[in-house]
């Protein structure tokens, strides 16, 4: 069942009470426009907006204040900087530390937005969450629900949100899922919303503005900074200023003269050191996965190919996928592939549905 069949569902179970829906807000276009709709198709909306780590937070809870004010809907800002500290935060910090490369979005989805955030507006007396992501959520015959890429491939965020569970599912709305961005803007335009919403923010919440290098060096240890650059064969050739400045691919700010470009190849926290080689040695064509989560909550039939993102950028693979250890994955791809990135995420695709995925070992 399509997600605007869904929403139009739980709208008419109910014609007797206007259904509570919960929004998750920051005061951006995509929340904007979520609330605005949901509103308009008849549901009771309440705004909520998390209040993290965010820099500019005094700023940011003014912007969603006007904007729910405008839209006449109720707003609750829940203070959860102490969980996404614990859950979050300290992971992207120690992860970057131990020579892996966070994706600090996907472990937020699950744990705090979809997680604690939920919890809060279903004990408010909402009936489901509503966000403004570029995703599709689908109801099968059987009562499972499946999770789709958005309709615009741009925009598409099911990669970050792979680690839902079916419990999670059952709860949430994504009513921007079949739209593309153009549209939300002109949807702004004719709600009237257009200039009440803020800008599009790309930056990671927490960093908003801020260098990494320079967020990640309040947190350095004594041992992790200056260290070696070596070669494959183990030649030094080099220094580096701290092993988290660097991540996997990365060409620029080595400082290394030769014929042709140096590329990062691996980060070797142990001896605390970088390790370099030439472009051709970053292509890779087998990978390790753990902490999986399949979205049916059950492993699929294994093992099976499927269209394989390894970062949120990348166009997907085939790639065969089976079982190799206790909780540990293997994947193989049909072809080589560029990067593969520690610490990033593998997800698994069956066209447009999301089967699963794990993070980078």
């Amino acid at each position: 069942m399509p997600q605007q069949a869904l929403l139009q569902q739980r709208k008419s179970e109910s014609e007797k009470s206007r259904i509570p829906v919960g929004v998750a807000m920051s005061g951006g276009v995509d929340s904007s426009v979520t609330a605005t709709l949901l509103k308009n198709m008849g549901y009771t909306v309440h705004g909520f907006f998390m209040a993290l780590a965010q820099p500019d937070l005094d700023q940011q809870i003014d912007r969603v204040k006007k904007v729910a004010a405008h839209l006449d809907i109720p707003l609750t800002v829940i203070d959860l900087a102490a969980e996404f500290k614990e859950m979050v935060l300290d992971y992207f910090i120690q992860s970057y530390f131990a020579g892996k490369t966070p994706n600090p979005c996907i472990i937020c989805n699950p744990r705090i937005k979809f997680g604690r955030l939920l919890e809060e507006i279903l004990a408010a007396g909402c009936d489901c969450m509503a966000t403004g992501h570029y995703a599709r959520i689908r109801k099968g015959k059987d009562g499972s629900f499946h999770l789709l890429k958005g309709l615009d491939a741009k925009k598409d965020q099911s990669y970050f949100l792979h680690r839902l569970t079916q419990e999670q599912l059952a709860r949430i709305l994504m009513p921007l899922g079949g739209q593309k961005k153009e549209n939300v803007y002109r949807m702004a335009a004719e709600l009237g919303i257009a200039g009440v919403h803020g800008d599009e923010s790309q930056d990671v919440c927490f960093l908003k503005g801020q260098d990494l290098n320079s967020f990640l060096a309040g947190f350095l240890e004594k041992d992790k900074g200056e260290g070696p650059i070596v070669t494959l064969d183990g030649q030094e050739v080099g220094l580096h200023q701290g092993m988290h400045c660097y991540t996997v691919g990365q060409r620029k700010g080595l400082g290394i003269p030769d014929a042709t470009p140096y590329y990062v190849v691996a980060l070797d926290p142990q001896h605390n050191a970088v390790v370099v080689g030439k472009k051709e040695d970053l292509w890779q064509r087998e990978l390790c996965v753990g902490e999986i989560n399949w979205i049916s909550g059950k492993e699929p039939d294994l093992p099976c190919d499927f269209l394989t993102k390894i970062r949120y950028r990348h166009e997907g693979a085939p790639a065969h996928v089976m079982p190799f250890a206790k909780g540990h994955y293997r994947v193989h791809f049909h072809e080589q592939q560029l990067a593969i990135t520690p610490g990033q995420f593998a997800v698994f695709y069956e066209g447009d549905k999301v089967v699963g995925g794990g993070v980078i070992l």
